[in-house]
């Protein structure tokens, strides 16, 4: 009988089950966020955060440690390495379980999970060399559109009147400039026209 054990067999032997935990581990480690069935993901995360803790303590102790569960030196340096400094001073929950859904087939419940420090977009932080502050949140409201577009009216307003003048003044001046051509043509055509009759006399 199984009195007060609380292990998730997940239809595997012990020496399976480790083997699988130490793969999920070492790819976890290595791409940040796997996917795979819920219940694994819930066992994962009971043997993967007590190497993190470990992992926080960067001695050879914890390393040989370490390394006799994942048996893998590139996931050992990454692991004390980068992941390491990352977590700093959180206390525990490294790991974060977001349900996706069922899978087609045989319908078994999946989950992504993930190292919390290395997934920006779900934090709200900004991403390492990104200086743009991200994107702003889109709303049906409009509000902030209406008061941007007011704001821009009104400081618009000043410089839209100055331009209504320099114009009246513009066409103003094209005004006289066109009136004083016109006295001119006149002029021309009056003086032709009293020419004219004194040659004809002559």
């Amino acid at each position: 009988m199984r009195h007060g054990n609380k292990n998730k067999h997940l239809g595997r032997t012990m020496e399976h089950r480790q083997a699988m935990f130490a793969n999920m581990s070492n790819s976890l480690i290595e791409h940040k966020r796997i996917e795979t069935t819920l219940q694994k993901a819930k066992a994962l995360r009971k043997y993967f955060e007590p190497l993190v803790t470990r992992a926080r303590e960067n001695t050879t102790h914890s390393r040989r440690i370490v390394f006799g569960h994942l048996q893998s030196k590139e996931a050992i340096k990454e692991l004390f390495g980068p992941i390491a400094e990352a977590v700093g001073d959180r206390p525990g929950g490294y790991v974060r379980i977001i349900r996706t859904g069922f899978r087609h087939g045989d319908a078994a419940e999946m989950a992504l999970i993930e190292l919390v420090d290395f997934n920006p977009d779900y934090n709200g932080q900004a991403k390492a060399g990104d200086t743009s502050k991200g994107k702003k949140r889109r709303t049906r409201r409009g509000g902030g559109t209406a008061k941007a577009a007011t704001t821009a009216a009104v400081a618009a307003a000043p410089v839209i009147a100055e331009v209504a003048e320099e114009d009246m003044i513009a066409v103003g001046e094209i005004a006289e400039e066109a009136a004083e051509a016109a006295e001119s043509n006149v002029a021309e055509t009056t003086e032709n026209d009293t020419e004219a009759p004194a040659k004809d006399e002559e």
